[in-house]
């Protein structure tokens, strides 16, 4: 008989009740020689409690090889805005 993976309860919680995400998640496009990489933001990841993890939610999945990179989520700056 399989054991059921444990979740962390309050981790879940946190990302469903509009805490703030600790991480922003993004795929990165390769751009022609000479151009930056186009950097698409995909979703935001929030931190277990432990730091052994994160619960990601994604709004779009990649599906052409793009690189995922997480970044930590700093507020902006109101004079970029």
């Amino acid at each position: 008989m399989s054991k059921q993976p444990t979740t962390n309860r309050k981790s879940n919680e946190q990302a469903s009740t509009g805490s703030r995400p600790t991480h922003r998640v993004f795929a990165v496009s390769d751009a022609p020689e000479g151009q930056k990489a186009f950097w698409h933001d995909i979703g935001a990841a929030w931190e277990h409690q432990d730091g052994k993890g994160f619960n990601v939610m994604l709004q779009l999945l990649p599906n052409q090889g793009q690189k995922i990179v997480m970044r930590i989520n700093e507020p902006r700056d109101s004079a970029e805005e």
